[in-house]
């Protein structure tokens, strides 16, 4: 049998990819980020015009995800225009690819 390396929980790594899987654990967050890519622009309106949800709560899942580090959020004027990050959306690609690749060479 071989040993298992240890895993250190405090490694940057897992920490980042657990603060973008905490930001994609709800619905209404994968679709903000499907709205703003099929923008493929900045959104400027009033998300609560395209998904059926209070403005608090649409305001509370944009700063789950502008958090970590998926979008971005500029003020102009009196309304803020979020977009997708794509420093962020790289490290998503990255991090699920890295993790589904070590979880496929030993499942199944």
């Amino acid at each position: 049998m071989t040993k298992t390396k240890s895993i250190e929980l405090n490694d940057p790594t897992i920490i980042r990819s657990a603060a973008i899987a905490k930001a994609l654990g709800h619905p209404a967050r994968i679709a903000i980020l499907k709205l703003l890519a099929q923008r493929k622009t900045c959104f400027c309106g009033d998300i609560t015009e395209v998904l059926p949800l209070a403005q608090s709560t649409v305001s509370q899942h944009l700063k789950a995800l502008k958090s970590a580090g998926l979008i971005t959020g500029e003020v102009e004027g009196v309304r803020t225009c979020y977009c997708l990050n794509p420093d962020g959306i790289k490290d998503l690609k990255s991090l699920l690819s890295e993790l589904s690749s070590e979880l496929i060479k030993t499942c199944c």
